[in-house]
């Protein structure tokens, strides 16, 4: 069954549980942080990771979901988009996915900075690594540190996972097979997935902005379908272009 698969979706599975595999069984922290996506301003980001952490996931289940996934829908578009385009759509959307997380944690910083200085707090002196002090009562101390936390989170965790490239799967799958009917756990009945995409998108979108995040890149997902709409989209308005 796994070797009926195209190509693509075959090899881009294989390279995943490979590099899942590789970095479980070595269990090194510092080649793990090599690897995965850091906050491009952080001092711990190297230009390669847009790349690799679409490869390097957090857990057995989070590999499990986005290569079922990928198994259940990659096959589809592959056959139907091409392998030239099908690989566009995979690695853009895993850009895609990265830009806006990231955009989103630029914004954050520039709000962390202007809460911080507001108290008096020197973040410059503070990013050059220089020794500084919190200002003011105790309940602004508290609330310069929680801030500073939050930075410190921003700059310290990274993003891993091919989730923003898988998003960008189901929405290319929904976008040109919006009337394609899927499975979901605990609905009796197959959905549209025309219908699931929109659910699962602002679902994102809240959880990512307001902050209920649960180790989980939220906003990564909402970039990896937003591209994969856009070029799904295109390619389904120029049909002769497709194959």
């Amino acid at each position: 069954m796994f070797n009926s698969l195209p190509p693509i979706t075959r090899n881009i599975i294989i390279i995943n549980v490979v590099v899942f595999g590789v970095f479980y069984l070595l269990n090194s922290s510092a080649l793990y942080m090599k690897f995965a996506a850091f906050y491009p301003f952080s001092p711990y980001f190297r230009s390669w990771q847009i790349i690799t952490h679409m490869f390097m996931h957090g857990g057995l289940m989070h590999i499990l979901f986005n290569m079922f996934t990928l198994y259940s829908f990659g096959p589809v578009l592959e056959r139907v988009l091409g392998e030239k385009k099908y690989l566009i759509l995979y690695f853009v959307s895993g850009l895609g996915a990265f830009f806006l997380f990231n955009l989103w944690n630029f914004i954050e910083v520039q709000q962390i900075q202007s809460s911080l200085e507001s108290f008096g707090f020197d973040f410059n002196a503070y990013l050059s690594g220089e020794s500084v002090s919190f200002k003011g009562t105790a309940a602004a101390i508290l609330e310069q540190q929680a801030l500073l936390d939050n930075l410190k989170n921003i700059i310290t965790i990274p993003m891993v996972g091919a989730s923003g490239a898988i998003f960008g799967v189901i929405a290319a799958f929904a976008t040109l097979f919006p009337d394609a009917e899927i499975g979901i756990m605990f609905i009796p009945i197959p959905v549209k997935v025309k219908y699931v995409l929109p659910v699962i998108v602002i679902g994102s979108i809240y959880l990512g902005v307001s902050g209920n995040v649960g180790g989980i890149a939220h906003l990564a997902h909402v970039g990896g379908a937003l591209v994969g709409f856009l070029l799904a989209l295109y390619w389904k308005k120029n049909r002769f272009r497709i194959n």
